[in-house]
């Protein structure tokens, strides 16, 4: 009999034998991509579990598909399911062009408080890449999904709200930089400490629990001091005083250093066999794109804010192979909410033609079933889609990319992966 997925009152999940899982299929090559990934996953539980775990899957509507059924883009009775289920899927969602709502997906993180937005990048071998050595590749991003620019707090030049807001500024805070103020738009940037500790807790905590040797606080706290700035030092403390006895901070490693009258270097690796704790350590976000691309294997976990998520999670993601291949979730870890999704757009001009990659939708399945625990399905998942690729059996997007590959079309990859399950 299906279930609902429940919170423990220990914080973890209960998740029984057959599960309801919310989905939305999507816009644009939504439903090409959706029913090729349905497929793979209920192939793999079947061949992980032999009929003793099911999934049920419960269609929800949002989207193109919901404003053409009953004129609204985001119904409630989808954000009702989503807080009932706790764990859901979908593919990408068509933004509203005009007033109201600024993006759906914005709208979900938003509502639904999914401050986490979870991108591993890692590279599978035969993908096409612009990397020498994308092996080296191998992160997972952390971004923080409801401050920063995602917070949305902006005024339109000659409105009401700018005027007043930029009369504060000079005349009550003595702003001088405000280089053209008869028609300067004005944002601003919320970043809580509360915020960006539960994301950075939940960054130390993933790498603790995965056995990741470090997590970097990427940010631009050199020209932002007290928002992003601010982050950065909240990470250290948060670091120092909840996780003491199993993180070793680069705060720490250059007192050390110089109370013992040496040189401060980067001997991560020494770091790292005191007691093999997981290091934390700091990135300027520019040196840091930098860094992914000349040494991407000197880092592992990444916490950063919106912003800079937003940059770093697509610029990874181009090194293995672009995001048509790039997973991504957005989860609560306090309330054990979870929406798992693909992180491309919804290329309307492909849809229904069956041509396009489902990658982005099935290997996000797969980190829906490592947060559900359900680890052999996902291990079957990715060793198939491995395995697929090498034999270079790709879709379009990959082929013109290979030599002596064979195109195939969405359904048609999605039955090569079944296959090599």
């Amino acid at each position: 009999m299906a279930d609902k997925i429940t919170l423990g009152s220990n914080g973890s999940l209960n998740v029984p034998n057959h599960p309801v899982i919310p989905f939305i299929e999507g816009d644009g090559i939504g439903p090409d991509i959706w029913s090729a990934s349905v497929r793979v996953f209920d192939a793999a539980v079947e061949k992980a579990y032999g009929g003793e775990r099911k999934i049920e899957w419960k269609e929800v509507l949002a989207g193109q598909k919901a404003f053409d059924a009953n004129g609204e883009w985001m119904p409630q009775e989808t954000m009702d399911a989503f807080r009932e289920y706790l764990i859901s899927i979908k593919g990408p969602l068509t933004t509203p062009v005009g007033g109201g709502i600024r993006s759906l997906n914005v709208m979900l993180r938003q509502t639904l408080d999914l401050y986490t937005c979870l991108r591993p990048v890692k590279h599978f071998e035969g993908v096409p890449s612009p990397m020498w050595h994308p092996e080296n590749v191998d992160m997972v991003i952390f971004r923080e999904n409801t401050e920063d620019i995602y917070a949305g707090i902006e005024y339109m030049h000659g409105s009401e709200e700018v005027d007043e807001l930029k009369t504060l500024l000079i005349e009550k805070f003595g702003v001088k930089s405000i280089r053209f103020p008869d028609t300067v738009s004005l944002g601003i940037k919320p970043v809580s400490k509360e915020g960006s500790e539960r994301l950075i807790r939940s960054a130390i905590q993933y790498a603790i629990d995965h056995k990741k040797p470090s997590v970097t606080l990427v940010h631009k706290g050199n020209i932002m001091k007290f928002t992003e700035g601010a982050f950065k030092q909240y990470g250290y403390e948060l670091a120092e005083r909840e996780f003491a006895d199993q993180v070793y901070t680069w705060n720490q490693w250059t007192a050390t250093k110089k109370e013992n009258g040496e040189d401060v270097a980067n001997e991560e690796m020494k770091v790292a066999a005191m007691g093999g704790r997981v290091i934390i350590k700091d990135s300027i976000a520019d040196n840091f794109l930098q860094q992914a691309l000349l040494a991407p294997q000197d880092y592992s976990v990444i916490a950063t804010l919106n912003l800079n998520g937003d940059y770093v999670s697509d610029a990874l993601a181009a090194q293995v192979g672009g995001i048509g291949i790039a997973p991504g979730a957005n989860i609560n870890f306090q309330t054990g909410n979870a929406i798992f999704e693909a992180t491309h757009g919804t290329a309307p001009r492909f849809a229904n033609t069956d041509t396009m990659n489902p990658s982005s939708v099935i290997l996000s399945g797969t980190m829906m079933f490592d947060y559900m625990g359900w680890n052999e399905v996902s291990d079957l998942i990715k060793n198939a889609v491995s395995k697929t690729i090498k034999a270079k059996t790709v879709t379009i997007d990959f082929h013109k990319l290979m030599k002596d590959a064979t195109l195939c079309k969405t359904s048609e990859f999605a039955n090569q992966l079944i296959k090599n399950l």
